[in-house]
């Protein structure tokens, strides 16, 4: 087994609003692969081995704080996409955090109200 994780998706109330959310803190453009479902992906080159994952608007799938946490990719630094989380529509729930040898994390409420995460090794 390579990975532990192959997919996610990040719960919307609102699959336009959650795009902007991430597009913006991200500086990504989101994939809409299918027009007639609620759904994006995140950019992911899954024939090199990245993971990838989307957002997905659906009944039964409802934001959490309180449930599985993801932790995205925060770049050579998640200060950098940290610091657009609140202009961008988003709660910072604990800054930038030292875990030892293991690089840093922090964590937010994007604009749907899920509980995410960024790590980062600086």
């Amino acid at each position: 087994m390579a990975h532990a994780i192959n997919w996610f998706e990040i719960p919307a109330k609102n699959l336009e609003r959650a795009m902007k959310f991430y597009e913006t803190i991200l500086d990504i453009t989101m994939i809409v692969p299918f027009p007639e479902m609620k759904y994006a992906m995140f950019p992911a080159d899954m024939k090199n081995g990245e993971i990838g994952g989307g957002l997905i608007e659906e009944e039964g799938f409802e934001p959490s704080q309180t449930g599985s946490l993801i932790y995205l990719n925060g770049g050579e630094d998640l200060a950098v996409p940290l610091a657009k989380v609140e202009a961008a529509g988003g709660q910072i729930i604990m800054d930038k955090t030292s875990i030892g040898p293991n690089g840093f994390m922090a964590r937010f409420i994007d604009t749907e109200g899920n509980r995410v995460a960024f790590h980062s090794m600086r």
